[in-house]
């Protein structure tokens, strides 16, 4: 009897971490469409928390989360001190940030005009 398991990529797990992130309370959560643009990844998730304890916290969901599909992380940065983690599964790439990092590189316009930015929320109401 053979596996029918489908392996999940591209836009569906992105969509699938950005979910994960958002179950714990990520702000600004959002999937940059990378394909014509770069050949580093064919996505970017990038979402902030409000402190590197909560950026620890997403980042372990997002891992858990895609671990429980079936898809683990071919490498992993920033766990150590939290500010920026960065979580690559191969052609999707998440990033964890806290606000002021985010705001200093921003990602979302580092390819302008040849990127679709999907905003997946907005912020977290407490």
């Amino acid at each position: 009897m053979t596996s029918s398991k489908k392996i999940l990529r591209g836009k569906e797990l992105a969509k699938l971490a950005a979910s994960c992130a958002m179950r714990k309370k990520a702000d600004y959560v959002s999937y940059v469409q990378l394909t014509d643009a770069a050949g580093i990844a064919d996505w970017f998730v990038i979402c902030q928390g409000d402190n590197a304890p909560h950026n620890k916290a997403i980042a372990d969901a997002v891992v858990q989360g895609l671990k429980e599909k079936g898809v683990n992380p071919w490498h992993m940065e920033g766990e150590g001190d939290s500010r920026w983690i960065l979580m690559d599964y191969s052609d999707v790439v998440v990033h964890v940030m806290l606000p002021d990092l985010r705001d200093y590189y921003g990602l979302e316009k580092l390819w302008p005009g040849d990127i679709t930015v999907v905003h997946a929320e907005k912020a977290h109401d407490d």
